[in-house]
């Protein structure tokens, strides 16, 4: 039976990219957010990842629900899926990597193959929505 890793994820895009994150010891970039803590709704949850990952607070009233998308989790048994609730949002603050993050950046679609299988598959979805480039 396979297992499933529940997520958030925060859809940012400037200039036709998307915001990615990589955690310190991974080559790997993904799209930031995290786990729901108990009694966490999915916003509340959000805002308090992206302010741990980030250091930027996302503004709720702008939180709007994008799509749910599921892939193989990387560096898990071949039976683990990731599945990533996404969401975008603006935010107040200075984009800035804080906690386990060691980098942020901007990744285009062409770019695609220095991220997760889970942020390629949204960014899929967002090529073909004409969001990024």
């Amino acid at each position: 039976m396979s297992k499933e890793i529940d997520k958030l994820a925060w859809l940012y895009i400037r200039d036709g990219k998307l915001l990615s994150a990589r955690s310190k010891n991974k080559t790997l970039f993904y799209i930031p957010g995290g786990k729901r803590e108990l009694g966490e709704s999915d916003e509340q949850a959000l805002v308090r990842e992206i302010k741990e990952e980030i250091s930027v607070d996302l503004i709720p009233s702008t939180i709007k629900y994008a799509g749910t998308f599921s892939a193989p989790a990387d560096g898990k048994s071949i039976d683990t899926i990731v599945k990533l609730t996404c969401y975008f949002a603006e935010f107040k603050g200075e984009l800035c990597s804080d906690a386990e993050i060691e980098e942020i950046d901007f990744i285009s679609y062409e770019n695609r193959a220095l991220c997760s299988l889970g942020s390629i598959k949204v960014m899929g979805w967002l090529k073909s929505q004409n969001l990024i480039c």
